[in-house]
Parts: structure tokens; C-alpha cells; sequence
């Protein structure tokens, strides 16, 4: 492109394509741990150690969101954890779905899971022994209060509907008769911060127009790859003019409407681009209530926004209507929305103040048959119960949960990368890197949305991402 002087286009095939491109980091976790003959961890001390690649890319961010991560659901009196973003003769690796968060909680896990084997107790228990409070042991490794923690009541709904107990029994029996089959059960939670840990990226625009058919343009700095993103944020501007969903247009993101756009990414895409869209239509829509009073003479909380209609006073005109008759009273039909995350804050030289917004919350519990003989495996069963506050699009986050599972069951047991010691990836085609097939779903796949809770933060509709 340099030489030539025009844009290029490269089309490479899937093996130059997979062993070009960036990848999540692998981590090597070290760690040394305190505990009592109960199970309560006093302290720990870890170590993350990323393999990088060739150029620094989003490293640094990528292992410090593992650090933020280390204590996942867990309280840890004393601890101590540094990154070490190592640079090696691979590819450079990137940012991928949890951008080091999953990497920091399998750290904290295998911690579980060895406190658990040497003081001969059920994980879960120990799990449960350690979990953060409500009223005290709450303030995470860097400084920030969980002042939003539900942990405890998704863990136990979930340990109740799996019928945890009784199968761990049957899964005892099961294995002291069989010779080679072996079955696991494992319940394991998630608290995952959500916010930009850069705290400048936490802001969004959005552009609505509203033409004088009733219809609606929205534009904002989001981008749709098929996580739902567009849905969502028009189902807010629908639900604040109280139009149906059809009526409003989304365009393609676009700096030329919308400048200065945040990444999509953090989970926060839906919270910030939400909030800014909610913006833009609630300043029309104030506009339109101002003008509707004026004109009818009626006190503005008499002017109600209804399905497809507006209730001024005694009388009733749809929302066309109404927008056509602001539009020849030359009301602005048009706004920029803007949103800000509110109270976050980080000093990374201090390792303190309040990186997220808030937390979302949930647990899994998996039960799989290993043959020991050959090392094939099977997922049986998959329980998960998720909580995303007031939800704004329910098939949607369902659809996410189930997804996330499936991507993460790929991560940690089929799809290993496998580099010489050149540096080169050998694991570069779908016949050597094992990614899960429909077939590889767990046999009874339970996914559900708690319906109970809501975003302690005034998220858009009090949803959580």
C-alpha cells in the first residue's frame, strides 16, 4: 500500500490467516497459598506469566484485567499478584472475549480446587467458605468495595436446581464400580467486572432523528458482530417514544455521524451506547412533551407517551400525528446523545480505586464422563444460571451465556495451540486445532437468566451487560 500508493486488500487462506493473526493469551500461573485446616484462604501470592508475541499490542491491558480478576468470587485477607508480559518469538497476541478475565479466574480456581484436595472437602465448600461478604470482606486486591454482591443466593439456587448434592453421591458410587469410565461434577462461579479499565473509553454518542412519518433514524458508536448489539439499543429509543421496534432504523456505526467511538468491547457496549441513545430520544422527546403542553394547554405530566399513540389531557393522537404538528411548529426533531460512566477511577501506579462500574454475576455446574484409557471425554450435563439485571433482550443474553460456555469449553480442553521452537504455529488448520463441533454440547444443557435481580447502578433499564 506504502509503494503503491492505494489501499490493498489481502485475502489470505485459513491456515495463513490463523497463523498470522493475534490470539488470546496463554498464562502460565504460579502461585503459593495460605489456609487453615478449615479451608479459609489467609493469603496468596500469584504470579502471571503471558506468553505476548512479537510486539506489545494490548498485553499490558490483557494482564492487568487477569490481575483484576485473580480474586474472581473470592476474599483473599492478604494477597500479592503481579503480571510478568512476556515477549516471545510468536505471533502477537491480541485481545479476545474476556481480554484477560478468564485467565485470572482459572487462576483463582486451581487455588480452590488444591485448598479443597488438601483439606479433604468438597470444592464447593470452599468455595462458599471464601466467598466475598456483603457487609465486610468486601474490598477486592485493588481497593474497590463489591457493594453489588449476589453470589451467594446464584450459587445456592443453582446448587438447589442441579440437584448438586444427590448427584455428587451418585457420581461416587458410580466411579467405585467403574473401572475406566470416571464422572466429575464440578459447580464453579463468576464475577466479572465491567467497565474499561482506561477510563476515557467509558463514553458513547448517539444521533436520532425523527422524521415526520413517526419514524426513527439512530445512529451510534457501537458495532454490531452479531452479539445483538443493534437490537438492544433499538429496543431502548422504541421504548422511550413507546413506538413499535420496525419504526426504528439503525444505520451502520460511522465516525461521520458519531466521532470519537469507543471500541466495542469491555461488555459494555450495550450500557454505553444504550445510555446515549436513551439520551438523544429523551431530549426529543422532552421537546415533544413541552410543545404537546403548550399547544393542548394541559400541565405537562398530563402529555403520556402510550403504544404508537400520546395521551394529552382527554384526548389521545398517534405519535405520527403528534410529530407531524411539531415538525410545522419547527420543533428540532434531532439530538445528539451522550453518556458518560459515572464514579469509576483508577491510579495504575497505586493498583487502586474503582476500575468497574459494577459486577455481573453467575455460576455453572458441569458434570462429564472421562475414559481413562484414551483420554476422551464427554459433558454430560451443563447447569448455568447468569444474572444480567433487568435484562433488555432476554433471547439475546440467553444466547450469549450458551455461546460463552461453548467458546470456553473449546478453550480449556480442545483447541490447543501447539508452537515449535522456532516460533512457529503448528496448530494452523481445523484438522489440527479442535474447535467444538454442535455435536460437542453437553447431552442436557440448562441455561436460565435469574429474573430477580437488578443493576445497583443506574444502568439503561437497570440491565447489566
Amino acid at each position: 500500500a506504502k509503494k503503491h500508493h492505494r489501499a490493498v486488500k489481502i485475502r489470505p487462506d485459513r491456515d495463513d490467516d490463523m497463523i498470522a493473526t493475534g490470539k488470546r493469551h496463554d498464562f502460565h500461573v504460579d502461585y503459593e497459598v495460605g489456609f487453615d485446616d478449615e479451608g479459609n484462604i489467609l493469603g496468596v501470592d500469584f504470579m502471571f506469566a503471558a506468553r505476548c508475541g512479537f510486539s506489545a499490542d494490548l498485553s499490558g491491558p490483557v494482564t492487568d484485567r487477569a490481575l483484576f480478576h485473580c480474586d474472581n468470587t473470592y476474599f483473599w485477607p492478604a494477597v500479592h499478584a503481579q503480571s510478568a508480559p512476556l515477549y516471545t518469538n510468536t505471533v502477537s497476541n491480541t485481545a479476545f472475549r474476556g481480554f484477560g478475565g478468564p485467565q485470572g479466574m482459572v487462576g483463582a480456581e486451581r487455588v480452590i480446587e488444591e485448598v479443597a484436595f488438601a483439606v479433604g472437602k468438597d470444592p464447593l465448600e470452599i468455595r462458599k467458605k471464601n466467598f466475598y461478604g456483603t457487609s465486610d470482606r468486601n474490598v477486592t486486591p485493588y481497593h474497590q468495595t463489591v457493594e453489588d454482591n449476589i453470589i451467594h443466593r446464584i450459587v445456592a439456587e443453582l446448587e438447589a436446581s442441579c440437584d448438586y448434592a444427590r448427584r455428587r453421591r451418585t457420581i461416587e458410587a458410580f466411579n467405585a464400580n467403574s473401572r475406566f469410565i470416571k464422572r466429575g461434577l464440578a459447580l464453579t462461579p463468576v464475577k466479572f467486572g465491567i467497565s474499561f479499565t482506561a477510563t476515557h473509553y467509558n463514553q458513547a454518542g448517539a444521533l436520532v432523528h425523527v422524521y415526520t412519518d413517526g419514524s426513527v433514524h439512530l445512529n451510534h458508536g457501537g458495532t454490531e458482530m452479531g452479539q445483538g448489539l443493534y437490537v438492544k439499543v433499538a429496543q431502548v429509543v422504541a421504548e422511550e417514544f413507546q413506538i413499535d421496534l420496525n419504526q426504528v432504523k439503525i444505520t451502520a456505526t460511522t465516525t461521520g455521524k458519531v466521532p470519537n467511538t469507543s471500541a466495542t468491547a469491555a461488555s459494555s457496549g450495550s450500557d454505553l451506547n444504550g445510555m446515549a441513545a436513551q439520551n438523544a430520544a429523551r431530549q426529543i422527546k422532552e421537546r415533544l412533551t413541552n410543545f404537546a403542553a403548550e399547544k393542548y394547554q394541559v400541565p405537562r405530566d398530563q402529555v403520556l407517551f402510550l403504544p404508537n399513540r400520546v395521551r394529552i389531557g382527554n384526548q389521545e393522537i398517534a405519535f405520527a400525528d403528534l410529530i407531524r404538528q411539531a415538525y410545522m411548529a419547527r420543533i428540532q426533531l434531532s439530538a445528539a446523545g451522550f453518556y458518560k460512566t459515572p464514579r469509576i477511577h483508577w491510579d495504575r501506579d497505586k493498583g487502586e480505586g474503582r476500575p468497574f462500574y459494577y459486577f455481573a454475576y453467575g455460576a455453572a455446574c458441569s458434570e462429564l464422563s472421562v475414559d481413562t484409557l484414551t483420554g476422551e471425554y464427554v459433558v454430560e450435563r451443563t447447569d448455568i444460571l447468569h444474572e444480567t439485571g433487568r435484562s433488555l433482550n432476554r433471547a439475546i443474553d440467553l444466547g450469549q451465556v450458551e455461546g460463552g460456555f461453548i467458546q470456553g469449553m473449546g478453550w480449556l480442553t480442545t483447541e490447543e495451540l501447539w508452537w515449535d521452537e522456532k516460533g512457529r504455529l503448528r496448530t494452523h488448520a481445523p484438522s489440527t486445532y479442535k474447535i467444538p463441533l454442535a455435536s460437542d454440547r453437553p447431552k442436557i444443557f440448562n441455561v436460565t437468566l435469574a429474573d430477580w435481580p437488578e443493576a445497583s447502578e443506574p444502568t439503561v433499564h437497570r440491565s447489566k451487560a
